[in-house]
């Protein structure tokens, strides 16, 4: 079925249907380069990934290595130096408009309501203001958050404020889900409710999804398949890790399971050199232990 959206001067346009048998998203031999001259930095190089429909896959590396800039390019916010970018099929000529982008950090506006901030993001489809309300307060009901419709982000809580901008995000339902370390400032508990909740809303409806993480036991819990990128400059994908454990998973329980260590132990193996890469040339975080 034909889809449409509205582009920057008000006018509705017909997306083509999604090619199925074709991958959602389509790097091939991708390079993106930043800088001019001698000041030339080559953030990733021969790039080559596929993600087919309905399929998770989480993206793991050293700081430094380039995952976000992959989420970029698929949306069309940065275009390659060299190769190409294809969603179903079709080469990707600016922004992506069949993707959802849920960045790090909170991108709520702090003047507005949950209710306001979610029904926000259905305005450039012209949806009316009554028909927006009722869909957002759906949305938030489904995450959690029917009894917080009318609170601003400063009166909720890191997750709640996660909440919303995932409701924000699925209201438009994309067909591709790009997540860049959407659970990164949360603690741990709140990680895995995070966690569970996405898995139970993407099993609901399933679309194509790029998740980043630096947490290799999140990327191996949530995902179908696990992707390792090298330490930058010009890193590449080193290794594809398919993760075989059945679904529905609970995010807590799944890391009890012999075959998580077992996938972990493997991952891990590829992963750690480059790790210490990067410590190496001075780039590792804290935080790139867990990874």
């Amino acid at each position: 079925m034909a889809r449409s959206a509205v582009d920057r001067r008000g006018k509705r346009r017909t997306l083509m249907p999604a090619d199925q048998s074709a991958p959602a998203v389509l790097l091939r031999n991708v390079a993106i380069t930043f800088g001019a001259g001698s000041e030339v930095y080559t953030a990733v190089r021969a790039i080559d990934l596929e993600a087919r429909p309905g399929e998770f896959i989480a993206i793991v590396g050293p700081t430094g290595c380039g995952k976000s800039t992959l989420l970029n390019a698929s949306a069309g916010l940065l275009k390659p130096s060299e190769g190409q970018v294809a969603i179903f099929g079709e080469p990707l000529p600016g922004l992506n408009k069949r993707a959802g982008y849920l960045f790090q950090q909170d991108a709520l506006m702090p003047w507005k309501t949950a209710l306001q901030n979610v029904a926000v993001a259905l305005e450039p489809q012209g949806v009316s203001r009554g028909e927006a309300e009722t869909r957002s307060r759906a949305w938030l009901r489904r995450v959690g958050l029917a009894a917080f419709v009318d609170r601003y982000p400063h009166m909720l809580s890191g997750g709640q404020r996660k909440r919303v901008a995932l409701a924000q995000m699925l209201i438009r339902d994309p067909e591709i889900l790009l997540m860049d370390e959407p659970f990164g400032p949360l603690d741990a508990q709140t990680r895995q409710i995070m966690g569970n909740l996405l898995l139970d809303l993407w099993a609901a409806n399933r679309k194509a999804v790029l998740f980043v993480t630096h947490d290799l036991e999140e990327a191996i819990a949530l995902a179908d398949r696990v992707v390792v990128m090298s330490a930058g400059p010009a890193a590449r994908i080193i290794g594809e890790f398919p993760v075989s454990l059945p679904r529905p998973r609970d995010i807590a329980e799944v890391r009890l399971e012999p075959a998580f260590h077992h996938i972990h132990k493997e991952i891990w193996a590829s992963l750690r050199t480059e790790v210490q890469k990067a410590y190496a040339q001075g780039e590792f975080d804290a935080g790139e232990g867990a990874a």
